[in-house]
């Protein structure tokens, strides 16, 4: 039996607080999602959005989905009108889509308080609309919502709406956990049940879950693993309150440790390339703590794992990460081993396996240095320039004499930050002095300025995003300013430099330092020997 795949991340996704999908945004998640190789996308529900009427009228000339089925969303007919006069079925069919799922109430209080009708006649709104949308020859998907509250309320009803659709050639009807309050026992459970109570096979029903327990995820696996063969999520569990089931963890979990096939051959691979670029169009950033897909899902930090991971990867690694597109990353922090230092370095290029000396410096370097605040875990570029200093490189492409910064409030309110930077190049002093619009780009223009005579690839360099975070002193010290500044060039390739000190410019100027020596280095001695 195949596996529905169903994705509702432009509909029930869009719900989430801070979504604004444009039309030309809903194109391109659509392009994604079905690059990643989904079976059905959930455009929107036209006729009631204007956008999302815009939507399917675009879709039909600019969409050329590969694998997924494109569906329109919306209500069974209103309880007062026939199917055939109801605008709102007539907005479903002009959508011209494939398939159309339908949502109905499936909780008798929701139809008695919120539709304000009886039993019978919701049954007979699902009847109607299901067997006419299949009559003009639609999919027809059905939603049961608030369906496993409504079951618990009352069993025999709940599940003469499944009847009801199924009977009337709905092609799944989906159980939803509308108010994500199940957890998986339940679910597994709940599912036996209506099979029971409703004589629809379980091959015939799907699974909608909500995160409010967080166990969307969990209570969707639970369903496939009952015999459901429909579900329906959301990219990077996007959706109202905490969200929907992760349309990554699900597939991931289903194919990677159920062996299912959900996905076309190369679907999986595809996994961090679309989680990332649909965060980048909903103008949300990346979960890195996201599972299969983060950028953390395979970050190890403890001395004891990367000693275990030097022998063999997936010794702490559930899967490889290769295989959802992901890499796995070793994190320099004050826990590392000699074990953690030597893999770092050989994913930066350098080996350190048969230099003993080297590697015993640069342990006991990043160990005494993030003692006292510095972190290299999200400063790769700094790291490497300890590694390349150890193994005997030139880092020094400057020295500096002096700098000042200073800023001045002038008349009108305009704020101006100046730097004077004072270096020594090849024996050369060189001054350079610059303005900015804070004390940090001043002294990153005037370093620049210093510099580029001497090292005119520096002008292909920009500073890109600055970060300051203050530390909690030790022993009463005060408080330590530690700084992380990433810089990009021309070719978009970027790094990430730190500084530290009780002084937030000092500890600026570290990370500039760093970020200007980095390319420098890399240049004069790639292979870092």
């Amino acid at each position: 039996m195949t596996y529905q795949v169903y994705d509702t991340t432009l509909r029930d996704g869009a719900q989430r607080e801070g979504i604004g999908y444009s039309v030309a945004d809903k194109l391109a998640v659509a392009r994604l999602l079905d690059e990643l190789g989904v079976g059905f996308i959930e455009g929107g529900w036209p006729g009631a959005l204007p956008s999302d009427t815009e939507f399917f009228a675009r879709a039909r000339k600019e969409l050329e989905l590969r694998h997924a089925v494109l569906v329109a969303f919306g209500a069974t007919r209103r309880a007062d009108r026939p199917v055939a006069d109801d605008p709102q079925v007539r907005a479903l069919l002009d959508a011209d889509t494939p398939a159309i799922c339908l949502v109905a109430k499936s909780d008798l209080r929701h139809v008695e308080r919120a539709l304000r009708t009886t039993a019978e006649q919701n049954l007979a709104m699902v009847a109607d609309t299901v067997s006419h949308l299949v009559a003009e020859g639609r999919r027809v998907f059905l939603d049961c919502e608030h369906f496993f509250d409504g079951f618990r309320f009352d069993p025999a009803y709940a599940a003469s709406v499944v009847r009801t659709a199924s009977e009337a050639g709905a092609e799944a009807v989906v159980l939803c956990d509308t108010n994500g309050g199940m957890l998986p026992s339940w679910i597994s459970t709940a599912i036996g049940e209506v099979v029971e109570r409703s004589g629809v096979p379980v091959t015939q029903l799907g699974i909608h879950c909500q995160n409010d327990t967080a166990c969307a995820v969990a209570n969707t696996v639970a369903a496939v693993e009952a015999g459901v063969r429909h579900f329906q999520c959301t990219a990077n569990g996007y959706g109202e309150r905490p969200g929907n089931a992760d349309l990554f963890a699900v597939l991931g979990n289903l194919a990677l440790k159920l062996g299912l096939p959900v996905l076309p051959e190369g679907g999986l691979e595809q996994m961090v390339r679309v989680s990332h670029a649909i965060a980048e169009i909903a103008n949300l950033a990346p979960d890195t703590h996201q599972a299969y897909v983060g950028s953390a899902a395979f970050a190890h930090k403890a001395g004891l794992h990367a000693s275990a991971i030097k022998v063999d990867p997936l010794l702490y690694n559930h899967i490889e990460p290769e295989t959802v597109g992901n890499d796995m990353r070793i994190l320099v922090t004050e826990m590392a081993g000699r074990a953690s230092i030597e893999l770092k370095s050989k994913e930066l290029g350098l080996d350190l396996s048969d230099r003993p000396e080297a590697l015993t410096e640069v342990t006991n370097l990043v160990k005494q240095r993030e003692s006292k605040g510095w972190s290299y875990e999200a400063a790769d570029a700094s790291f490497e320039l300890l590694v390349r200093g150890a193994l005997g490189a030139d880092l020094e492409p400057f020295t500096l004499d002096s700098y000042r910064v200073q800023v001045e409030h002038r008349d009108g309110g305009a704020v101006v930050s100046e730097a004077t930077v004072r270096v020594r190049i090849g024996g050369e002093r060189v001054i350079a002095t610059a303005e900015g619009n804070g004390p940090v780009n001043a002294l990153d223009q005037a370093l620049r300025s210093a510099l580029s005579r001497h090292y005119p690839e520096l002008a292909d360099v920009e500073l890109a995003d600055f970060k300051v975070r203050i530390l909690a002193g030790s022993h009463g010290t005060g408080a330590v300013t530690r700084v992380l500044v990433e810089t990009v060039d021309r070719s978009g390739r970027d790094w990430t430099t730190v500084g530290v000190h009780e002084n937030v410019v000092e500890a600026s100027w570290h990370a500039l330092v760093d970020a200007l020596t980095y390319p420098l280095a890399r240049s004069a001695d790639p292979a870092g020997q």
